[in-house]
């Protein structure tokens, strides 16, 4: 299998370079000059490239990943979630949210381990690098991103595992099509409805759930997870259904942050989290003057 590295990818891999290397000099302010340099960009081109992609400047981008602001955030994801309730709405149904509803093998699917179930895959760039993607009849059953340099047959393989028994088929142009529906749900206040299909125990297919209700552009913990799915003791087993989650960026597990505001670790890289906490919060909040 030949993967094509393209512009984009190679812009997201600078964009990750240099939030890194912001996260790591912040407090002494990096002026533009020297981020650029450091991907090796010109001012003028890093600022445009980043500024395209996230919306705002990296300044304003790296102040949404600041531990003060998480924390601030996480204040104010509890009392949005507290006033849904109280009118009956539910936190999915903000602008820029993405309508995602989830539905789960039957036992009888379980017990035989996805037999009979024929998953079309494709290998897509995404504003957060490359990904592959796996959908049935039923939904999207698979989204996981490659790491820098990560051969995809290892990530294919993965998926095989997970869902042994079912039958294979790469077809480029039709997860093509989820991928546009995916990514860009964003840019409207009615996003097409997205299904995900997943195999899991009950536990883990609570935490799921429960992730999809944290809105775009919001973090939560571990423990206010706990909380939710009524089990406040079981924030170790939260954190590895969390971990377990084979849906990247739909059912959100990257808005699961520490609740010292520190953004901890990610399957699929924490630079990659950090880009998308950040993304989302720019584009949630378009509103915010630019610098």
């Amino acid at each position: 299998m030949i993967l094509t590295t393209n512009e984009h990818h190679i812009n997201y891999q600078r964009i990750e370079q240099a939030i890194l290397y912001l996260e790591e000099n912040f407090k002494r302010q990096p002026e533009l000059d020297e981020v650029a340099e450091k991907v090796h960009l010109s001012p003028f081109h890093f600022q445009r490239i980043f500024t395209e992609w996230a919306g705002i400047s990296p300044k304003r981008f790296l102040q949404f990943l600041t531990v003060d602001y998480l924390k601030e955030q996480l204040d104010r994801t509890k009392n949005l979630n507290e006033a849904a309730e109280q009118a009956g709405l539910s936190s999915q149904s903000r602008v820029y949210d993405l309508f995602t509803t989830l539905e789960a093998v039957t036992p009888q699917e379980y017990r035989q381990q996805g037999a009979g179930i024929r998953i079309e895959y494709g290998i897509h760039e995404t504003p957060f690098g490359i990904c592959l993607l796996g959908v049935t009849e039923r939904g999207i059953c698979w989204l996981s991103f490659l790491h820098t340099d990560e051969d995809p047959k290892r990530e294919i393989e993965l998926m095989k595992q997970h869902w042994n028994n079912s039958t294979f088929h790469q077809n480029q142009e039709l997860t093509a099509a989820f991928i546009e529906k995916i990514f860009a749900a964003n840019k409207s206040k009615n996003p097409e409805k997205l299904h995900v299909f997943v195999k899991g125990t009950n536990f883990q297919l609570k935490v799921w759930e429960a992730l999809l209700k944290v809105p775009m552009g919001e973090v939560t913990t571990y423990q206010n997870i706990a909380v939710s799915i009524q089990s406040p003791k079981a924030m170790q087993a939260v954190g590895s259904a969390v971990g377990s989650n084979h849906i990247a960026y739909l059912i959100p597990c990257h808005r699961v942050i520490r609740k010292d505001g520190i953004l901890g670790e990610y399957r699929w890289s924490s630079a990659r989290k950090k880009s998308m906490i950040g993304w989302e919060m720019a584009k949630s909040q378009k509103q915010l003057p630019l610098d």
